[in-house]
């Protein structure tokens, strides 16, 4: 993993999915929703289609105990790519990225970490190392995913609509919550050192939130000198989100 972003980004996340107070929920959305953490102020706007939105390097995490997992991409804050595809070949999962048919989609040219959120297959086993094969756009990379015994999750099965976080990159880790797809997040404050962090979010009681319960991505970054992945444990606050998350990966 080279990409390192600093404390002062993870503080400005845009995050295109969260839980705010007074959301209502219903039922579950079709497709994941997903964040992104510009590392750069957003300039002028671009054609989604003349730029792939990929930086050097992809990663990965595991999410919600073992039924889900997360890509990481860099490219545009506004252009979010979405996973279209996934299907299992034994512990390979086949992944296509998109970003869409919106022609007249236009993207903010700044730069920034992208969490892109789908469901692992049926049959594939989340105790075990598994090998996403990403195509995006013209690009393939290889992902490889560290497996964890403790998962209980099996994929396809029913999530339990409980927070989830992993390690996608150095210092950085994404949150999955679960709720109104229409209510994004607004980070207010990250602290972390050693073994422990705290993200607070904005509460906003007066936002009116679309009735959907969608799996809704936030990219967080801490530096990467100043916490520890082992046993690492995120405190929630604010933002509907209150609570405790262990961190895999």
């Amino acid at each position: 993993m080279t990409a390192r972003i600093r404390l002062a980004a993870a503080l400005s996340v845009i995050a295109v999915v969260a839980l705010a107070a007074g959301c209502a929920s219903g039922p579950s959305s079709d497709s994941p929703t997903s964040s992104s953490m510009p590392s750069a102020a957003p300039s002028s706007a671009t054609d989604v289609g003349d730029d792939d939105g990929l930086g050097d390097d992809m990663d990965g995490t595991i999410l919600d105990d073992g039924r889900a997992f997360a890509v990481l991409t860099w490219g545009s804050s506004s252009c979010v790519p979405t996973v279209a595809d996934a299907t299992g070949d034994g512990q390979t999962v086949v992944v296509a990225l998109t970003d869409g048919d919106d022609a007249d989609r236009v993207c903010t040219a700044d730069y920034a970490a992208r969490a892109s959120v789908g469901t692992l297959p049926e049959g594939v086993d989340p105790t075990q190392d598994i090998t996403l094969q990403v195509t995006y756009g013209d690009v393939t990379d290889d992902v490889d995913l560290d497996g964890d015994a403790s998962f209980s999750g099996v994929p396809g099965s029913p999530t339990e609509y409980t927070p989830s976080a992993g390690w996608i990159d150095d210092g950085m880790l994404v949150l999955l919550t679960w709720g109104s797809s229409s209510c994004p997040p607004v980070v207010e404050s990250l602290e972390g050192s050693g073994s422990a962090g705290t993200a607070t979010f904005t509460t906003d009681d007066s936002q009116v939130c679309t009735m959907d319960m969608a799996p809704r991505a936030t990219l967080l970054s801490f530096p990467d000198v100043s916490v520890e992945d082992d046993a690492f444990t995120l405190t929630l606050v604010g933002g509907g989100l209150d609570g405790t998350v262990a961190v895999r990966g």
